[in-house]
């Protein structure tokens, strides 16, 4: 049986994550923009399909590598911490451009755009290190299956992104004309980015806990 406790804060975490734009977010958002929401859709796809490689293998102890090899979380913890850097960095130096502004992208055929959204969440260092080390501290010992715990967490974490980012990716194309005619409030958009992506960075760099175990 899984905590209700355990239940929200997983919910909280994932919420507040995907809300913060990152590769997931920037890749949707562009597809949406300059394809249409079919191609957001499609690309979302790739994205969910994403989302359940990250399950499988971390329930299936993909943890254990990491607390066995306890150098290599640090060197994804802080690969992941200068990635979430530069794309704030993207977003904060002069010249950058808000994830919703309009850019000229080629139009890609429902394959690739699927692929593509797989390997962008496959490759996304927030993804992997809500899996392998915040998802697993709300599994309680006490409360039973530790295994169904990992995927009944995961799957509230895999329904909350895909909402939240299927709600994206329809209205992105009225946000991005909405922002087009305001542009001070895409400067805005681009600097609250910018800031949220830094602050997770330095988050996740400092952070000095050991991943947990959820197998």
């Amino acid at each position: 049986m899984v905590e209700l406790s355990g239940v929200l804060g997983v919910g909280m975490i994932a919420l507040g994550m995907v809300l913060t734009p990152g590769p997931n977010m920037i890749y949707l958002v562009s597809r949406s923009i300059t394809q249409g929401r079919r191609a957001g859709v499609v690309s979302l796809g790739g994205v969910a399909v994403g989302f359940l490689v990250y399950l499988l293998a971390t329930n299936l102890g993909l943890s254990v590598v990491f607390l066995a090899v306890p150098e290599l979380y640090v060197a994804v913890k802080l690969a992941g911490a200068g990635y979430l850097a530069y794309l704030a960095w993207c977003a904060l130096r002069p010249g950058g451009v808000s994830v919703f502004a309009p850019k000229e992208m080629p139009r890609d055929s429902p394959r690739r755009l699927f692929t593509m959204g797989l390997m962008t969440n496959l490759l996304n260092p927030k993804i992997a290190i809500m899996y392998l080390s915040l998802i697993p501290q709300f599994i309680s010992l006490e409360a039973g299956n530790v295994l169904l715990q990992g995927f009944v967490l995961g799957s509230v974490q895999i329904a909350v992104a895909l909402t939240v980012n299927l709600s994206i990716v329809l209205a992105a194309g009225s946000i991005a004309v909405f922002l087009a005619r305001r542009p001070s409030w895409l400067r805005a958009q681009r600097y609250l980015m910018g800031t949220a992506l830094g602050l997770l960075a330095v988050s996740v760099a400092t952070d000095t806990s050991a991943p947990a175990t959820s197998g």
